[in-house]
């Protein structure tokens, strides 16, 4: 049984189907089990999973407490970095009865921009350091500007505002950032809309992700320049 998202999914891609997840899992096809936050325990205790999967990132202590209580077995993952990925997925792997084979993720491209990733708004709360999101865009070039203020800072827009960001980086999660919102974010800095499963979901999809978002940067970079 999956209780993260982004597990979920990469089960999935392994022919490894958890027999329910969550309701943020995007697997209409399979039992929900509340959310990440929220998990429904008794359910879960009556399927009886072998295995539940929970992560430091999205899960609650004491779910993971009361799970253990009632005698189930739970393997919990902590991914707060790129350089996290191929040893969590490795031993998730071993876990589940499937093979991983890890990947080169490559060296860091050169600073090219800064930026203010917010993940929330009413309160207003911004990615920073250290979660996977930061080192993804560290990664790739970007400087967070909230990078020394804990991993998800409340703040002000000026907060943002005095930090002089490049760019708004605005995800589609965990608030799901739209057009609605960029008189407000602009008001820091020119925005960009990004997939938000690209930045935050680690897994199968943190490849491709790279690649994505890569792409996104370079040609923001190069607006930037002009």
């Amino acid at each position: 049984m999956s209780l993260v998202p982004s597990v979920t999914e990469t089960l999935s891609a392994w022919d490894r189907t958890p027999v329910a997840c969550t309701r943020f899992c995007e697997r209409d096809d399979l039992e929900h089990v509340g959310g990440t936050k929220d998990p429904t325990l008794d359910r879960i205790v009556e399927l009886r999973p072998d295995l539940v999967v929970m992560d430091v990132e999205e899960n609650r202590l004491e779910d993971h407490a009361a799970l253990v209580q009632r005698g189930l077995f739970v393997h919990v993952l902590k991914v707060r970095s790129l350089d996290d990925v191929n040893p969590s997925l490795r031993e998730l792997a071993r876990r589940v009865d499937s093979t991983y084979e890890p990947w080169q993720i490559g060296s860091p491209r050169e600073v090219s921009l800064s930026t203010f990733v917010p993940i929330w708004r009413r309160p207003w709360m911004a990615l920073g350091v250290p979660t996977y999101g930061s080192s993804v865009l560290t990664h790739l070039g970007v400087r967070n500007v909230f990078s020394h203020d804990g991993p998800y800072p409340h703040i002000e827009l000026g907060d943002a505002l005095e930090r002089h960001p490049d760019v708004v980086l605005a995800p589609s999660e965990p608030y799901p950032f739209t057009k609605r919102q960029l008189p407000e974010l602009e008001s820091v800095a020119p925005t960009i809309l990004v997939d938000g499963k690209d930045l935050f979901w680690w897994g199968v999809r943190t490849r491709d992700a790279l690649e994505r978002l890569g792409a996104l940067i370079a040609t923001v970079s190069l607006e930037n320049r002009g």
